[in-house]
């Protein structure tokens, strides 16, 4: 059976096994899956997220790292202010850090989250033990990048799994290089404040590669009713000067992530802007 996100029965495990008392004080906002508000006994508010079948050790060697190396210069990323093992899964309970996802994306915005993106260049460098960034593009993903139900769903869309595997089979399974990539850089990930960008969240699938990918990630994520023709415009200009050998392969992930993700999570009505997208650069 899959298991599931229940915020109290984590906090419970995690009061069993640190004698931490938490009190969930409800969801976090912006569609995270696994993730709620926690009141830390001295009475400041964090971020308790789950990781059900990621160990502890296994975490501190790759997001954990990831996103510790980028604080380490400033990088506004949340600090881990506890991490166990529980009977519930991985419990990490994380900085709350201020600001909201913007609802709009601008060319201004864009500027600010590139910079930011600019930032993850040669950031481990030194931390070669930081597991690589998987593409799953000829086998399934932990939860996500299935193949199957992407073969099953359209004849459109076994084409487009037809065409992801056989990128597959032209490219490494994981991604070179020794930049930080957080593997989900979209803007709902950003919180912004004042019109500056006050935090990057939801490191759980980070890894060592090319930053780059992360620009493909977030040209994902814009849509014609979330940003500015502009903003758009822009990063497909820049996706457009980047080598084949980066574009393809993270075009081809991010394309199997979402159409998978987007048949076994949302309407039946949805999941054809997500094929023809993903047949742009296919």
């Amino acid at each position: 059976m899959t298991p599931t996100w229940n915020p109290e029965r984590l906090a419970r495990a995690v009061a069993a096994a640190t004698g931490v008392h938490l009190v969930v004080e409800g969801p976090c906002p912006g569609g995270q899956i696994g993730a709620a508000y926690v009141r830390w006994p001295d009475g400041h508010l964090a971020v308790l997220s789950w990781g059900p079948g990621v160990p502890l050790a296994q975490a501190r060697r790759g997001p954990f790292a990831v996103a510790d190396a980028l604080r380490a210069d400033g990088y506004p990323a949340p600090a881990t202010e506890l991490a166990a093992d529980t009977s519930d899964g991985l419990a990490v309970v994380q900085e709350l850090l201020p600001g909201a996802p913007p609802q709009h994306v601008d060319e201004e915005l864009l500027a600010r989250a590139l910079e930011l993106n600019g930032r993850h260049a040669s950031a481990l460098a030194t931390r070669a033990d930081v597991p690589a960034y998987p593409l799953y593009l000829r086998e399934d993903g932990p939860g996500y990048c299935l193949h199957g139900p992407v073969r099953l769903f359209s004849p459109q869309a076994a084409a487009l799994e037809r065409r992801i595997t056989a990128i597959g089979h032209d490219h490494p399974d994981h991604l070179a290089g020794t930049d930080a990539v957080h593997g989900d850089f979209h803007h709902q990930n950003l919180l912004i404040r004042d019109g500056r960008i006050t935090g990057v969240i939801d490191w759980d699938g980070a890894g060592r590669g090319d930053r780059r990918f992360d620009l493909v990630t977030l040209r994902f994520g814009l849509r014609p009713d979330n940003s500015t023709d502009g903003a758009r415009a822009r990063l497909d200009t820049i996706l457009d000067a980047m080598p084949d050998e980066v574009l393809r392969p993270a075009w081809a992930h991010m394309s199997l992530r979402m159409a998978d993700w987007a048949i076994r999570h949302f309407s039946p009505a949805d999941v054809p802007y997500w094929l023809d997208l993903a047949e742009t650069r296919l």
